[in-house]
């Protein structure tokens, strides 16, 4: 036929309607996959799963939880995470969304602001917090359910999963249609979940989105995306509590009945070999430290560099003979990297993947079809550098209220550098006088909860989203971001400066992990520094340089262990300032005057989201950060 379309999955449902489809489905189908904290493997079947969510959603019913009503999630991603998550949802609830690394006060406002009544929390320090912060304010909490199979608490608030089954068992006992009634009674248009924005300015607002929106956006994604085959495999580690993973992720799995394996940014670099996905989603961060961790790696041996620089540089010559006059490279599945290459250059670029390359994609599992980039601007360097070792990175734009990618790259026509074209046809975008992104489509969020004036503010007269995101239009429809709207510094001379293009040029150095450019309303452009200390400590040790080693504190990201904390003695060692100073005089050589780093201080710790300082997806909270030194930085200006 000439229509035939093999996505037979496309579809528009609701969440317990393509819940319930799985598991009649691909009853004995893998759905979920994970290691416990003592490295055992686990597993269960769609019907496994759905029977879970079943006893789950029936306690929820026992214990009074009626359509409409708000549930609250604070974990980080596991399997328990969804199967409470579509417990609420087959109960007709409404699942509100709460970091686990959000404080007491963010807690109080969130559950109030929300109306919350039940709240399933990962452990007992999160329960703790939960619990101080329903104590200070005036929360419509009558539950809370502690997600592991055994707890004990002397708070009668309190039960754990096990007993919130039992109770769903004794109601199917006593009706065993209760369950499906009700999953069957949530309609398309009923509210699905309410997501806090994680806030880089003001308070967080509650983004409402249906289940007719979750299912455009599953729609719109595996549109685009290559048909899903039986041995696909999604793994999922960024936070299910942000939109990106939950959606993009856990909603791709859902709609198509691929298996999703759980991990975490400790363990991903393990798990990515032991998993073997065909799928991430990931934020550029993680890209880029998972590079200089290879690079670092390489860097211990000098033949090992010369060998791994010449490779990177070989797949470099090949990505940018494959790209055509407007940048665009055709990385379609199946096609070979060298097609059309001369052969010469196709010959050492084969050898190279034996000896360097092929190895990399092995460390990421050796299967990955496709890995997509959101959250923030992945460098076009880092993106060709991938490309160029057979990683393809697919980078997409959207947000909490878009339901995530309203723009995306394709395969067969990438970009380095842009967020490709709008998503579907089926979602439209213009840019306004002043530069702003303005979208409208399905798939776009209801409002926000209680709060009709932001709402209004968030949308123009003909009811296009104001993304807050400044744009320029490339070349065929793709668009490129320029910043935030509050990220474009406009200095007192009137120049305009682009913070996020400072940042993006510190992405690949090896000794400055971050960078926060300030010059909004001053006379020039200064910046924070926050330096990659783990490899300033490697240089300081290959010179011989002493430092207190004891002041350095370590925590876990993507690759490893990570220094996130180092002595003042570090700072201010002679060494490490010239280090420093060397890397901003690359970057200020390729800005204009007004652009250029004219001071800057250097922390002695990194940002972290435990401290506040960044959100989930590892944005740094501006506003947090310039109260937090504003005396340090109006010192740079006197």
């Amino acid at each position: 036929m000439r229509y035939a379309n093999k996505k037979w999955y496309i579809d528009q449902m609701t969440v317990p309607a393509m819940l319930n489809r799985n598991v009649v489905r691909f009853c004995d189908r893998t759905s979920q996959m994970w290691k416990d904290e003592q490295g055992k493997m686990h597993s269960l079947t769609w019907g496994q799963t759905g029977g879970i969510v079943k006893e789950l959603c029936a306690g929820l019913m026992q214990k009074g939880f009626k359509k409409g009503d708000r549930a609250a999630i604070m974990c980080n991603t596991s399997p328990q995470w969804m199967w409470c998550d579509y417990a609420i949802l087959c109960a007709g609830g409404i699942t509100v969304c709460i970091y686990p690394t959000l404080s007491e006060m963010e807690i109080e406002y969130i559950l109030k602001d929300s109306g919350t009544t039940v709240v399933f929390v990962e452990n007992s320090e999160i329960l703790t917090r939960v619990q101080n912060a329903i104590a200070k304010g005036e929360s419509a909490v009558t539950q809370i359910v502690v997600m592991s199979d055994h707890f004990e608490s002397a708070d009668t608030m309190v039960t754990d999963l096990s007993r919130m089954r039992n109770e769903g068992v004794s109601l199917l006992v006593k009706d065993r249609f209760a369950f499906d009634r009700q999953w069957r009674s949530v309609e398309l248009y009923d509210y699905m979940t309410i997501v806090y924005t994680s806030g880089t300015t003001g308070m967080p607002k509650g983004a409402v989105q249906t289940h007719f929106s979750y299912s455009a956006a599953c729609c719109r994604d595996v549109t685009f995306m290559n048909e899903a085959k039986d041995d696909d495999i999604m793994m999922s580690f960024l936070p299910l509590s942000h939109t990106y993973e939950r959606q993009c992720g856990q909603g791709t799995v859902l709609i198509t009945g691929m298996p999703v394996a759980y991990s975490s940014p400790k363990t991903l670099v393990e798990d990515l070999k032991i998993f073997k996905p065909t799928y991430i989603m990931s934020v550029p961060r993680i890209y880029e430290r998972i590079f200089i961790a290879m690079r670092d790696g390489a860097a211990k041996s000098p033949v090992k560099k010369a060998i791994f620089d010449a490779a990177l540089t070989t797949g470099l010559q090949v990505i940018n003979a494959r790209s055509d006059k407007n940048g665009f490279i055709d990385m379609s599945e199946g096609i070979s990297l060298t097609k059309g290459v001369n052969p010469w250059l196709a010959l050492k670029f084969r050898i190279f993947d034996v000896l360097i390359i092929k190895k990399v994609r092995e460390a990421l599992g050796g299967r990955l079809r496709c890995a997509v980039s959101a959250a923030g601007s992945l460098s076009p360097d880092l993106c060709k550098t991938f490309l160029a070792m057979g990683v393809r990175i697919l980078e997409g734009y959207g947000a909490t209220e878009t339901w995530n990618d309203v723009n995306v790259n394709r395969l067969n026509k990438l970009l380095p550098g842009s967020v490709g074209p709008l998503s579907i046809s089926a979602i439209q975008g213009r840019i306004a006088e002043d530069g702003e992104w303005l979208v409208k489509g399905d798939t776009i969020f209801s409002g926000y909860w209680n709060n009709p004036e932001a709402t209004k503010e968030a949308f123009t007269e003909d009811g296009f989203y104001k993304t807050g995101d400044i744009v320029e239009m490339v070349a065929d429809g793709y668009i490129k971001i320029v910043d935030r709207k509050k990220g474009l510094m406009v200095l007192d001379t009137g120049k305009n400066v682009a913070s996020a293009r400072i940042e993006s040029m510190f992405a690949l150095s090896r000794f400055i992990d971050m960078v926060v450019p300030i010059g909004s309303e001053r006379k020039y452009v200064t910046a924070i520094i926050i330096p990659n200390f783990d490899a300033c400590i490697e240089h300081f040790k290959g010179k011989g340089i002493a430092f207190d080693s004891n002041a350095l504190k370590y925590s876990y990201d993507a690759a490893a262990p990570v220094c996130i904390n180092v002595g003042k003695d570090f700072v201010e060692n002679d060494v490490f300032k010239a280090i420093i100073e060397e890397e901003v005089a690359k970057v200020n050589k390729e800005l204009e005057s007004y652009e250029k780093i004219k001071k800057y201080m250097t922390l002695d710790r990194k940002f972290t989201v435990e401290t506040g300082e960044l959100t989930p997806t590892l944005k740094v909270k501006r506003r947090i950060v310039l109260d937090m030194y504003k005396n340090e930085i109006d010192t740079m200006y006197t």
